[in-house]
C-alpha cells in the first residue's frame, strides 16, 4: 500500500467536514477528483475507509486507524514546513562558534547577549575550538563559524575581517620592564611567561614575536582562564602578553604596568570565518556586524 501526504490530508478534512462536498472546499479540488482520489486509496487498501451510508459521512474501523496516522504525521510536517519557510526568510537557523581564542570570551559574550534578543530563535552554541579542528569541522557542518586570527586560504570557506588589535606586554608595576617605552623579544630571556595552555603558535607573543627572533623566555606556565593570568601577573609570578581587549582590567590599576610589544607595531586582526553561502544569512550577517563593534567599545575602555 502507497500512501501520500495527500491521502492523509484527505482522511483528515473529510473527517473534520463530514462529507465529500465541504472536504473538496477545504482541499481546494473538485468533489469528482476528491471522489476518484478516495476511490483509488481505498482500492490499495483492500477495504472501505468510509461508511459511505451515513450522514455525515463516518469513518470505518480501517480508516480511523489512518486517520490517527494522519494526527500524528501531518503536524510534524506542518511544523516542518514551518521551520523551512523560517529558515528561508532567515528568523531562524544554526549558529554553533568554534573559538580559537581563549581572551575572546571577554567580548564574545556581551556579543551573544546582543545577538539572543535580535535573534531569538536561532539555535546558538559554544565549542572551545582549541580542543579540537576547528577549521575543519567547519567545512564538515559540525560548528558554523569560527572566531580566529589565523586565517588560512581554504576552499569554501570565507573569513570575514572583524577589528584588529595589538598583542599587550603587561606586568606587575615592580617589573624592572616598566622603565622601558616597549617589549622587545630579548627582554622576555629572564622573565617566567604565563599564557594559555595552547600551542606556540596560538600564542601572538610567539608567533609574532619570539620565534621569529629565536629567543625563549627563562620559563613558562600556563592557565586556562584570562582572570587568573592577571592575577598571577599582578601578584609578580611571571608576565604575559594579552590582546588589548583584556587591558581595559588593568589599565587604571596601580599593580599593572603595559607596554606595547617592539620596535615595530605588532597589528593582529581577528577574523569570524563562514562557510561560504552561510556568510550572508541575515543572523550571521547581524552577529558579524556585533563582532566587529563591541570589541572596539572595549578596546577604548567603554
Amino acid at each position: 500500500m502507497y500512501v501520500e501526504l495527500r491521502h492523509l490530508r484527505t482522511i483528515r478534512a473529510i473527517h473534520q467536514a463530514g462529507g465529500l462536498g465541504r472536504a473538496a472546499d477545504i482541499l481546494n479540488m473538485t468533489q469528482s477528483a476528491l471522489s476518484h482520489q478516495v476511490a483509488g486509496l481505498e482500492a490499495q487498501a483492500g477495504m472501505e475507509l468510509f461508511v459511505r451510508r451515513s450522514k455525515p459521512m463516518r469513518l470505518s474501523a480501517a480508516g480511523h486507524r489512518m486517520l490517527r496516522a494522519a494526527e500524528r504525521i501531518l503536524p510534524e510536517i506542518d511544523a516542518l514546513e514551518e521551520e523551512f519557510r523560517a529558515l528561508r526568510s532567515g528568523k531562524t537557523g544554526r549558529l554553533h562558534i568554534a573559538i580559537e581564542c581563549h581572551a575572546c570570551f571577554d567580548w564574545l559574550f556581551p556579543v551573544l547577549e546582543m545577538f539572543r534578543h535580535a535573534w531569538p530563535e536561532v539555535d546558538v552554541d559554544i565549542r572551545a575550538g582549541l580542543a579540537f579542528d576547528a577549521l575543519p569541522a567547519l567545512n564538515r557542518e559540525e560548528v558554523d563559524l569560527v572566531i580566529s586570527s589565523d586565517p588560512e586560504p581554504l576552499p569554501g570557506v570565507t573569513f570575514n575581517p572583524l577589528f584588529d588589535y595589538h598583542p599587550t606586554f603587561v606586568a606587575a608595576s615592580s617589573n624592572p620592564l616598566a622603565t622601558k617605552d616597549f617589549i622587545a623579544a630579548e627582554d622576555f630571556r629572564d622573565q617566567l611567561l604565563i599564557t594559555y595552555p595552547v600551542g606556540r603558535d596560538k600564542l601572538d607573543v610567539f608567533s609574532e614575536l619570539l620565534t621569529p627572533a629565536k629567543v625563549e623566555p627563562r620559563a613558562q606556565r600556563t592557565a586556562e582562564l584570562t582572570a587568573v593570568i592577571l592575577m598571577l601577573v599582578g601578584s609578580g609570578r611571571g608576565v604575559a602578553v594579552l590582546p588589548d581587549w583584556v587591558m581595559r582590567e588593568v589599565k587604571s590599576n596601580a599593580d599593572y604596568m603595559t607596554r606595547p610589544l617592539g620596535p615595530g607595531v605588532i597589528t593582529k586582526r581577528m577574523y569570524g570565518a563562514t562557510r561560504d553561502e552561510d556568510a550572508t544569512k541575515p543572523f550571521v550577517a547581524h552577529f558579524l556586524r556585533l563582532a566587529r563593534a563591541e570589541p572596539v567599545k572595549l578596546q577604548r575602555g567603554a
